[in-house]
């Protein structure tokens, strides 16, 4: 998939930076700006998603991009090639579900085309809450102490993602843009890794990169990358390590940033 003419790569978080939460789709000028990168560039996903799950392989599609850094930078795949995977230490996994059913957290993940959740009711009250309905396919959370779980994701208030860093130092939890839940994911990953070994894989240097995100989970890839854009929509603390601080997603965003940044020419 190297095409020498392709001279950087350009990453995407998914949420609140393509798809726009208004009403989950990704904007027209965001679309039309992914199909003018893709002659220079190399386009990327990079998401707390996996985008091989039932809820989003659709935007895997409509995006088709390049590569993808799936789960914060725990798994990436270029095209249907699995080139990295880093899974949670059983023993850490094993502690942190004891306390997280024992507290009442809504702690889990989906894989594939099911889902595996602690308290799965604290999950569908939210489901119910944001759209009217939770299509949810819940299975035996315990199950996923014998599977090989790469993140997890915690749906709740931030007073819980503080109480679960506080007891477990070896993790990180950077809250969603609608802060209704975080990412729980172990210190040693992020999507800036990720990039970093795409980078490697496309024979790019990281200074010919630029990631374009939203939230928390964000943060060390808008950092580490050689111009970082934050959407108008970010977090304030995303903003503030920022290169450049774009329009909200559903003013043509990406699309502005793209333009004031050269990255069609």
């Amino acid at each position: 998939m190297m095409d020498r003419n392709r001279k950087r790569i350009v990453s995407f978080d998914l949420d609140q930076t393509l798809l726009d939460h208004g009403t989950y789709t990704i904007p027209d000028s965001a679309l039309k700006a992914l199909e003018k990168l893709k002659e220079n560039s190399y386009v990327i996903l990079a998401t707390g998603r996996d985008m091989d799950n039932y809820y989003s392989r659709e935007y895997k599609e409509i995006v088709k991009p390049d590569a993808i850094i799936h789960l914060n930078g725990t798994k990436i795949t270029v095209g249907d090639e699995l080139i990295y995977e880093h899974t949670m230490d059983k023993t850490l996994l094993k502690e942190l579900f004891a306390f997280a059913d024992k507290n009442g957290y809504a702690l889990g993940a989906t894989i594939g085309d099911e889902d595996y959740y602690l308290h799965p009711e604290v999950v569908e009250r939210m489901d119910k809450d944001r759209w009217g309905v939770s299509g949810r396919r819940f299975k035996d959370p315990w199950e996923l102490l014998d599977s090989p779980v790469r993140t997890l994701a915690y749906v709740g208030t931030e007073e819980g993602v503080k109480d679960i860093e506080a007891h477990f130092p070896q993790l990180k939890l950077p809250m969603f843009a609608g802060r209704r839940g975080a990412d729980v994911i172990e210190k040693t990953a992020s999507k800036a890794k990720g990039l970093v070994r795409l980078c490697d894989y496309f024979h790019i240097l990281l200074a010919d990169t630029v990631a374009f995100g939203d939230s928390m989970n964000d943060y060390e890839i808008l950092v580490e990358a050689g111009t970082g854009v934050a959407m108008g929509n970010a977090l304030a603390e995303l903003k503030a390590v920022a290169d450049y601080v774009t329009d909200d997603i559903d003013k043509d965003g990406v699309w502005n940033a793209c333009v004031n940044l050269g990255l069609f020419e």
